[in-house]
């Protein structure tokens, strides 16, 4: 017996078809999540066999960054034109295609040009993903369901380094990328049984070339230029430069956006309250959260001397932490809202990353460990309900627009929280390890401050609002 989607918050028994999408769904993100960490671990291995410099290997990360960027703006307008189950199954099919394809690569080109569409691919299968959920479940059975694909969005970066370790250690680097074939073999095998289709929509006009030319370049301009700016210096031509023309684009899509009926990616969602201050505290959360999976391998590896293995298995209890909470934030985000869960989660984010800011790197490994495993159910409780207040507080039609921007902001978010994290330590490594930890520390604390008082925001704006889907503002039914 199914629940009304009209249903109180936190009410409903929701059926076992839909946890089983669930599954699946969170299984394709796993998958993806898992490539954005494991095959860095593997880059100098891959140099070596390819006879090719660093700096060159160095593109088969940043191209598939990139690429990712790229597709992010599309896939809202991809999920109307074809149906977001469609997709779904097209990305993780082209997804795993592209897995082969690397592991064939006799080139660092070769490579890199085939990390291009995995890339392109592994950017739609989140949104469309979290499309497909939403529009399933409706708005007050979100935050249970939602928290599934948030376990598979943040473990994968957790696991992949220890994946990536353990596969480098013992086998040639092809495997690197074959791991994904059997996996995607078998999510498209579920997906196929399990993933609807999806009903395509009459859009109402013609594809927004100029504004997908000026998001799709914008977004991962600015994202690269922010990565390079943590690795290279803030004023590195290779980080100014696609920093500032990242702006430049990203601002002229604003401008364009304002004065077409139909741009690609609706910003009239802004307009609510409640999803403008949802979409800003999932920006700092993915800064709090992305910023600081930078912080602690380089805390492991400079200030204790670990190797990559070592780093990857102490930041295990990271991981588990996040998967421990996740599905306890989704029950208590139908029941009380994102806002309020949010800020009690970043809170406790604050609360275990002082100690780090006020010992450096003098902590007992103990304690360090214990203190990962809180920060991880805090960061349970502070990104993904932030994410889920956004989609809650737009009709099901507008998911597809409410997804994009949202992964957008969080990965910009965690791009600039990662420069400016590893720009303030590499600024500071001078002083030693210990007093350079303090400071980077310090600032991520400050920041999970800024991100606390974006989640009241958030909390007081869903209070002054009964967060019920508002009038469609596209044609057409939804695409699921």
């Amino acid at each position: 017996m199914t629940t009304r989607l009209d249903a109180p918050p936190g009410t409903g028994a929701i059926p076992w078809r839909v946890w089983r999408l669930a599954l699946v769904i969170a299984f394709g993100a796993l998958i993806s999540q898992l490539d954005t960490s494991i095959v860095s671990v593997g880059l100098n291995a891959i140099a070596t066999d390819l006879d090719a410099e660093l700096g060159d290997a160095q593109w088969i990360a940043n191209a598939y960054l990139i690429a990712l960027g790229m597709s992010l703006p599309a896939s809202g307008w991809l999920g109307r034109r074809f149906g977001v189950g469609r997709m779904w199954l097209a990305s993780l099919g082209g997804f795993t295609v592209a897995s082969v394809l690397c592991a064939l690569a006799d080139g660092v080109w070769w490579l890199v040009a085939a990390r291009v569409l995995q890339g392109l691919t592994a950017g739609l299968l989140v949104p469309a993903g979290q499309t497909v959920l939403g529009q399933a479940v409706g708005p007050h059975r979100l935050g249970r369901v939602m928290a599934t694909l948030g376990i598979a969005v943040t473990l994968g970066p957790a696991l992949g380094p220890v994946l990536g370790g353990l596969i480098v250690h013992a086998g040639p680097w092809p495997w690197l990328f074959l791991v994904n074939v059997p996996l995607g073999g078998l999510g498209l095998w579920l997906g196929l049984r399990y993933v609807p289709h999806g009903r395509p929509v009459d859009l109402p006009s013609r594809l927004d070339w100029p504004g997908l030319l000026l998001i799709g370049a914008g977004v991962p301009l600015l994202i690269y230029g922010l990565t390079m700016a943590g690795e290279r210096g803030v004023l590195a031509p290779g980080a100014l430069v696609p920093t500032l023309a990242g702006l430049l684009l990203t601002g002229g899509f604003t401008w364009h956006a304002r004065r077409v009926a139909h741009p690609i990616l609706d910003l009239r969602l802004f307009a609510r309250p409640a999803y403008a201050a949802a979409t800003v505290t999932a920006a700092f959360a993915g800064a709090v959260m992305f910023g600081a999976s930078l912080l602690f391998p380089l805390y492991f590896q400079i200030g204790h001397d670990a190797d990559v293995l070592e780093t990857g298995l102490a930041l295990i209890p990271l991981g588990l932490g996040t998967a421990v909470l996740l599905p306890v934030s989704g029950r208590l985000v139908d029941r009380f809202g994102g806002g309020v869960v949010s800020f009690y989660g970043i809170l406790a984010a604050v609360a275990t990353t002082a100690p780090f800011a006020l010992a450096g790197t003098g902590l007992p490994e103990p304690l360090v460990l214990a203190l990962l495993f809180l920060r991880g159910m805090a960061l349970a409780l502070a990104v993904v309900p932030a994410g889920i207040s956004a989609y809650k507080a737009v009709a099901p039609d507008q998911l597809p627009d409410a997804t994009t921007q949202v992964n957008i902001l969080q990965r910009v978010g965690g791009a600039l929280g990662g420069a400016v994290f590893t720009v303030v330590l590499a600024h500071e490594l001078s002083h030693g390890a210990d007093a350079a930890f303090r400071t980077a520390f310090s600032w991520l604390t400050v920041a999970s401050a800024l991100g606390l008082a974006s989640a009241a925001w958030l909390a007081l704006a869903e209070r002054r609002s009964d967060m019920r889907p508002r009038s469609r503002t596209r044609s057409g039914a939804a695409g699921y």
